[in-house]
């Protein structure tokens, strides 16, 4: 990890910028390895709180971001089987949040964000659990934004559970609004429509658009390029309609 933040680090400088992030695992989503050691699943639960700690705090005194990645949160649930009832697995993400909060105690949440998933595998996703069954959840964890799918075709749908749920004070929201789940470059307008829509409900300084997931590895890096350049014109179009 100290070779990453110094190496990001010398990157951001000499491209001038000030602020960057480093993506780190949750403990939920280290905890989903095999556990060979400890006596209980939530025995290996704390040990990886334990652990990532350490990886947290060295990133946020580092003067960077952390990126909290937990697809566990959302994606685990079509991974159990049998098929838990939604209480029963509300209580098995719950641990995760709290372990989560644990490896997080006394850390600033203006340098941290979580980031939620339902997997970046390609196929249909017609076994997701909704967004809206876990955002109570997902709000739980001390983070200071929170960043989750919003353009896959699955998902894009799910940016009404804002007109019913309140983003607490001093959070922001970081939508995807291009997606790594296909290859179609989003049209800036499309992009901008997308944006509006988040700002409309949480307030337009809580929006940062994204990314639904990293792009590298999924898409062709000219095809990624393409959404990111979509991706900058996209928000200079939405913060003209919306200033």
């Amino acid at each position: 990890m100290g070779s990453d933040i110094a190496n990001l680090k010398t990157g951001l400088a000499a491209a001038g910028l000030a602020e960057g992030f480093v993506a780190s695992l949750s403990p939920g989503s280290c905890a989903r390895v095999a556990n060979e050691y400890y006596k209980t699943d939530e025995e290996l639960l704390c040990a990886c709180a334990d652990a990532m700690r350490e990886e947290y705090k060295a990133i946020i005194d580092a003067g960077l971001t952390i990126q909290l990645d937990d697809p566990s949160l959302a994606e685990s649930w079509d991974q159990i089987n049998p098929e838990p009832s939604l209480t029963d697995y509300l209580t098995f993400i719950q641990l995760r949040v709290e372990a989560t909060n644990w490896a997080l105690l006394g850390l600033p949440q203006e340098q941290i964000r979580l980031h939620v998933c339902w997997g970046s595998w390609h196929g249909p996703h017609t076994t997701d659990i909704p967004f809206a069954d876990i955002i109570g959840s997902v709000l739980q964890i001390n983070a200071g934004g929170y960043s989750f799918e919003a353009a896959h075709v699955r998902h894009e749908h799910e940016w009404r559970v804002w007109e019913d749920t309140r983003l607490p004070d001093g959070k922001v929201i970081i939508p995807g609004v291009v997606s790594h789940a296909t290859n179609v470059v989003e049209h800036p307008d499309l992009v901008a429509d997308r944006i509006v829509r988040f700002a409309n409900l949480v307030g337009r300084e809580n929006v940062i658009a994204s990314t639904d997931c990293g792009l590298g590895g999924r898409v062709h890096p000219q095809i990624a390029f393409a959404k990111l350049e979509s991706l900058g014109e996209g928000a200079r179009r939405a913060t003209a309609r919306l200033w």
